[in-house]
């Protein structure tokens, strides 16, 4: 699967998961669509406040998997994995990279972009244009060529930022409901 096909895939799954993830008190964080060992396996990362539990990973994977079955994003069978971010937590959205400034991240670019790698400090978002300081140089990245990207954290930043997106999400999830 091409790289577009892939990203156009994964955001599918995305809108189908959003909504099943929201009404039990979690938010997706990334969808990742890989190939390991020859078979289709589809990632949900999920956060709530406090973190993810197994327990709220498998009333995810019970919730989401009718909606995928009957949307069927994916023509492959495939496997579904619903798990915490961790301490590499993807970056999607241009909200991560604004929200997650300061912090150490790698960045993949898709192929045909050049320079594929990147590893720096996310200096926030200008024109739908990720900035990441490497070394001394600031590197502007447009968000639509990125394949993927995540945190490069210490431990202890790693629990630092669990507390600070803990009041994060509480605060997403009431502004969700009180829209609702």
């Amino acid at each position: 699967m091409d790289v577009e096909a892939r990203k156009s895939t994964e955001a599918r799954v995305r809108a189908i998961a959003e909504p099943v993830a929201i009404r039990l008190g979690c938010e997706v964080v990334a969808v990742e669509l890989t190939n390991i060992d020859g078979g289709l396996v589809l990632r949900l990362y999920v956060d709530r406040p406090g973190g993810i539990t197994l327990d709220e990973c498998t009333r995810i994977s019970r919730g989401v998997s009718p909606e995928l079955d009957v949307e069927e994003p994916i023509a492959a069978s495939y496997r579904l994995e619903v798990s915490s971010p961790g301490i590499r937590r993807p970056l999607e959205r241009e909200s991560d990279f604004v929200r997650f400034s300061g912090f150490r991240a790698k960045v993949r670019l898709i192929p045909g972009t050049g320079r594929r790698r990147y590893t720096g400090v996310l200096c926030g978002v200008e024109n739908k244009l990720i900035q990441i300081q490497v070394d001394n140089d600031l590197h502007e990245l447009p968000i639509d060529k990125i394949d993927r990207a995540f945190l490069d954290l210490t431990l202890d930043e790693y629990q630092a930022l669990g507390r600070q997106i803990s009041s994060q999400i509480e605060n997403s999830q009431t502004e969700l409901q009180n829209d609702q």
